[in-house]
């Protein structure tokens, strides 16, 4: 991941005066052109980006000798996998410059080329009860017979052939295809996050060189330009800060209206896992920083590549400002064709926002008639629509539109036989769209990816430091808003807080918080929820100082100790509802006793003396080895494999589970899916299940009761990992908690934790951002078995009428409700 830098020192003979130069670099690594010490171009193989254009027409002013610098990473366009684009990098990778060079380019004969490859497209794909192929075809034969390519002087009439067909205009019904490049830029995937700041000024330094040589274009349509679409405000603020120079060129055209700001969150967000909270701080920032820095905020949300949409976004979206939407991934459903490309998109409060999926199913498309055609062919709402939108670039990892997708389109702008393709913007499109809108479908709920199901649970530690930040940072601001209204010295630490969320939504973007990414990203995420010493400002260390700087405001009398008081100590509860709990204590001596404390909702309590329970919890061991433990709300049954055998509301006398089955058992299952490792865990994986019976360390009593009783035990999961877990009930608690610990040293294995219920319904409830959903527990269809694996987050509840179970976690997401089985995934 490191660059090494090339000096290049040019000499362009006299004799090419007139003539079009470039200098010419092909090698497989990304590479960017430097001259007088700002970026100018960037060079991709894989992007078919090999030359940087020295003059378009030498002329004697000009410079003939010059140097340029290149700085060429040890990387390509999909980073450096060994031997497959999403193996792990290779540490041995020898990267080679194959041609470097100063050559002159044939404008004439590039020209011809294209359109030759338009009617030779024309030709083969249109069919042969399309008049308009055979036309195409005589027409590039006639170019044939016409030109030598020895002489240059034929060329124009073979171009004039050409031209006359391109001319040829549609009719009035003709579909109009919505051009708008397009380089989407993943900001960690196979590469990390310091490499994602060099493609995007490869990437964007390119994407204004185009802009600077396209400026006929402007005058193609009226009001009409070459216009690219950037989103992400993170992207932005990373080429702000490493090249400022790049990010004033870029302001230039922005306030031309040819680079369009979309998106509207700070980075491309899973659209699954981030909380409530979290997703309204991605639309907060992005929002934010496009209102400042480009005067705008963004009407359309641009989210074109993460695994599955929440069924919240549309409310989430209203409530910032943006009523229009665009994504594609629904084309990847590995089991139902999505119905719409275009349709009203409803969330669990009746929000509606405009949706618009390319008909291409792609948005790196290349300006080819085949593409252009497909677009037609695979509309389904054409006779509801008659727009759609074509986004055309290289992506991913970068590298953006070329000269040459502008010149296949600029010949398909409007030619008989082919669908109208006009440069566009996303608003121009949406405009017509809504329009357009009045017989357009809606659908209800979810957007639900049937594929990467795996991203769920991929890479456990990620997970779990984005929940437990999440909850520090909401701690913080609460902690601190109580601070701020009661204490007026104290200052809200604003810019502090700003930073750790820019930290936290960086995490969230869809191959990081997913775990889909290499090692490297991986170590750099979870330092920034743990961080190393004078190393970066991550969130734990940095929320757990501003929570003790607001507390000490807060509640400073109180803890300023006064002679002749007890010893006390001081709870916070920064949830909004009233808390009694069991709690652990700290003493003088260090050691921790176990108190139960009544706090206020978003409120403090100073405990001296602490409650005393209306029943105390027992625990006791049966003849059998299995042990019982109640508190007088509920009663369990383990027996000495850690097993649930009963839970029981003692005032209801109904078994939460089913005669003769086990709950909390933990299963394993064979995780080898088709392709994508990380992505993905596929149907099949569930005639694998094998329970795990392997007992390292059976049930044993470790607190007696009283405020609290737990037990513990302990398996061995497939060939070499452990699970230690501690169940836990305390007094006057309603639930049964369990603490438990794995060493996993598996490899293409599933660990799963399942709770059979005695409880019979078709739908399971999950939480999701700001409410809940609710999904079947039955495979009907092939809509409902493509969902054998979903996501939900802090809990997941099977009811009837009057009686349920829920469980609640505080680290997953992946989970499955099928029949009368919760299961967990770990």
């Amino acid at each position: 991941w490191e660059t090494c830098w090339f000096k290049v020192e040019l000499s362009i003979p006299p004799a090419w005066a007139g003539r079009e130069v470039h200098f010419i670099w092909e090698s497989d690594g990304e590479g960017m052109v430097w001259r007088d010490a700002q970026p100018v171009q960037g060079l991709t193989k894989e992007g078919e980006k090999t030359s940087y254009i020295l003059t378009r027409s030498l002329k004697e002013s000009e410079p003939h000798s010059l140097t340029l610098y290149v700085e060429l990473a040890c990387n390509g366009l999909f980073g450096a996998g060994k031997g497959s684009m999403i193996a792990p990098p290779d540490p041995d990778r020898r990267v080679t410059l194959n041609k470097a060079e100063l050559v002159i380019f044939n404008r004439d004969v590039y020209e011809l080329l294209v359109d030759l490859e338009i009617l030779l497209d024309m030709a083969r794909l249109l069919g042969e009860e399309d008049q308009r192929s055979f036309q195409a075809l005589y027409t590039a034969n006639q170019m044939v017979n016409v030109c030598d390519v020895t002489d240059s002087s034929t060329f124009p009439a073979a171009r004039d052939l050409a031209a006359a067909i391109f001319s040829q205009r549609n009719g009035e019904s003709q579909h109009t295809i919505h051009a708008m490049g397009h380089c989407h830029i993943d900001s960690a995937w196979l590469w990390p996050y310091e490499e994602t700041i060099r493609k995007c000024a490869r990437s964007w330094v390119t994407v204004v060189r185009l802009m600077e040589h396209n400026p006929e274009l402007t005058f193609a349509c009226s009001q009409l330009r070459p216009t690219f679409v950037l989103w992400q405000a993170q992207q932005f603020e990373w080429v702000r800060s490493w090249y400022p120079g790049l990010y004033t060129q870029i302001l230039h055209f922005v306030a031309k209206g040819q680079f369009i700001p979309v998106g509207g969150t700070w980075v491309e967000m899973d659209g699954n896992l981030p909380s409530g909270e979290s997703m309204v701080r991605q639309f907060l920032q992005g929002q934010k920083f496009f209102q400042e820095q480009f005067g705008q905020i963004c009407s359309e949300f641009w989210l074109p590549d993460t695994f599955g949409y929440s069924a919240q976004l549309p409310q989430l979206m209203r409530g910032c400002g943006i009523k229009r939407f665009l994504t594609q991934k629904l084309s990847w459903n590995l089991v139902n064709a999505f119905p719409h490309h275009t349709f009203f998109w409803e969330g669990i409060d009746g929000s509606r926002v405009l949706t618009h999926f390319p008909p291409g199913d792609s948005y790196g498309m290349h300006g080819r008639v085949e593409e252009v055609l497909k677009t037609v062919k695979n509309n389904k709402d054409k006779g509801r629509v008659n727009h759609s939108a074509f986004l055309f670039g290289f992506g991913d990892g970068g590298g953006g539109p070329t000269q040459k997708m502008l010149d296949r389109m600029k010949r398909m702008s409007d030619t008989d036989g082919l669908p109208r393709v006009q440069m566009s913007t996303p608003s121009q499109l949406f405009s017509v769209l809504e329009k357009e809108s009045s017989q357009l479908c809606t659908w209800v709920g979810e957007l639900f990816l049937e594929l990467h199901n795996g991203t769920y649970t991929t890479q456990a530690q990620i997970k779990k430091g984005n929940r437990e930040c999440e909850r520090i940072l909401h701690d913080v601001e609460v902690l601190s808003t109580l601070a701020v209204a009661q204490d007026s010295v104290f200052q809200y630490p604003a810019s502090q807080l700003q930073r750790l969320w820019r930290l936290l939504l960086l995490n969230q973007f869809h191959d990081v918080l997913p775990g889909s990414c290499i090692q490297l990203v991986v170590e750099d995420a979870l330092q920034y929820y743990t961080g190393k010493p004078f190393c970066c400002p991550e969130i734990r260390r940095t929320g757990a100082r501003l929570q003790e700087e607001a507390v000490q405001s807060l509640c400073r009398d109180l803890l300023q100790p006064k002679a002749g008081s007890t010893e006390s100590t001081l709870v916070l509860n920064t949830l909004p509802w009233e808390r009694t709990e069991v709690i652990s204590r700290p003493e003088p001596d260090g050691t921790e006793t176990l108190a139960l404390v009544t706090v206020p909702s978003m409120g403090y309590a100073l405990v001296r003396e602490p409650s005393l329970p209306s029943q105390r919890v027992s625990v006791m061991k049966q003849e059998d080895d299995s042990i019982t433990m109640q508190n007088g709300l509920i009663a369990v049954c383990l027996d000495m494999m850690g097993h649930l055998t009963s839970l029981r509301l003692l005032d209801s006398e109904r078994s939460s589970v089913p005669d003769g089955c086990y709950a909390n058992q933990f299963a394993l299952f064979d995780d080898v899916p088709l392709y994508w490792d990380a992505w993905d865990v596929m149907d099949y994986h569930l005639e694998t299940r094998k329970p795990v019976t392997t007992l390292l360390k059976p049930l044993e009593i470790t607190l007696a009761g009283n405020l609290r009783g737990s037990v513990r035990f302990s398996l061995q999961i497939g060939k070499s990992s452990t699970l230690t877990q501690e169940i836990i009930l305390d007094a006057m608690c309603p639930y049964l908690c369990f603490v438990t610990q794995v060493e996993w040293k598996e490899a293409h294995k599933f660990l799963k934790v399942e709770f059979p219920v005695q409880v019979r319904s078709t739908n399971a409830t999950y939480e999701i951002q700001f409410g809940h959903l609710q999904r079947p527990t039955h495979w009907n269809t092939s809509w409902d078995w493509a969902r054998f694996e979903v996501w939900a987050h802090k809990w997941m509840d099977l009811s009837e009428h009057g009686f349920g179970v829920a469980l609640l976690n505080n680290c997953k997401y992946g989970a499955s409700a099928h029949r009368n089985v919760l299961s967990l995934s770990l």
